[in-house]
């Protein structure tokens, strides 16, 4: 496969396109300084000079057979991408040949905040958390493409590697002081950013047979925050007892959000199962190497 990585550099984007060149695939991405063109030519990935917002990418549309975003986008720029890549698939593409699949990232938010309410990759979206309201109308538009081959990835709460959203709170805690957004009692869903990166994996393989499906890319349980946030507090030296706070703007909001996420989909259409220890098990770990990737 010839596949795109839109993102290519970030946390989600670069582990994704790493676990795709082992798999022995051609492999893009965007790179907007000469270091990161570097940073991915030594793991293989052909770099192209430009952002999202360029025309230089566009042109390798007739040919991909995969597209992954993975930026951090706003509702309009998310539309805006998907946009230009339908139009430029319906131009450049030859008539009769499959669909260009396209895999979104969205994330688990999209299912609100709830300690009580059970859910799943098929669960409705009733209230979704109020940093991303706007992103359950761009997952349908994507699966609902009658140009694209649209999937959906819906990502937890990151941990593993550089630490992603926790290096904010690791960095605290480096410096003498464990303190979060939230109240006592939440639970986390999160995923380790390498198993992520094999359900990428696995979606653009099978991109034929799942297309339209949404799936959520989660460990199958929950984390209890406060049990995370107590343990942090001993790997880290920090001084107890940790505390929490209230949240300062939206995105700490969603920071609190409690998500009780069985998913199901990735693993009985996939086979998709992650193996990394989770947070709190492996939190020495992942500590060590957030400290080690300053």
């Amino acid at each position: 496969m010839k596949v795109l990585v839109l993102g290519g550099t970030g946390f989600i984007g670069f582990p994704a396109a790493q676990a795709l060149v082992r798999k022995g695939y051609t492999v893009y991405s965007l790179a907007r300084t000469e270091a990161k063109e570097k940073t991915l030519a030594a793991e293989e990935i052909i770099p192209i000079s430009g952002d999202v917002s360029s025309d230089a990418w566009i042109p390798l549309i007739a040919t991909l057979d995969v597209i992954i975003e993975a930026i951090t986008a706003s509702p309009d720029g998310s539309r805006s991408v998907f946009e230009r890549i339908e139009k430029a698939a319906t131009e450049l593409r030859p008539p009769g040949c499959p669909r260009l699949s396209y895999i979104y990232t969205s994330g688990t938010w999209v299912h609100g905040d709830s300690r009580t309410t059970t859910v799943t990759d098929t669960t409705p979206l009733l209230t979704p958390t109020k940093l991303v309201t706007w992103r359950p109308a761009i997952e349908q538009l994507v699966v609902n493409s009658t140009v694209l081959n649209g999937i959906v990835i819906r990502p937890s709460l990151l941990y593993g590697r550089s630490a992603s959203i926790l290096g904010m709170l690791f960095k605290g805690a480096a410096e003498g002081k464990v303190s979060w957004p939230g109240t006592p009692g939440g639970r986390y869903a999160v995923v380790h950013a390498d198993d992520l990166a094999e359900l990428y994996v696995l979606c653009a393989e099978k991109a034929s047979v799942v297309g339209g499906k949404i799936f959520d890319g989660s460990n199958p349980v929950t984390e209890s925050v406060d049990d995370f946030l107590e343990k942090l507090v001993r790997v880290s030296g920090a001084k107890g007892p940790y505390e929490y706070r209230e949240p300062a703007h939206l995105f700490e909001e969603a920071i609190t959000t409690t998500t009780l996420l069985r998913p199901y989909l990735a693993n009985a259409l996939l086979g998709w199962t992650p193996r990394k220890p989770g947070l709190i098990d492996g939190l020495d770990v992942y500590y060590a190497a957030w400290k080690a990737s300053l």
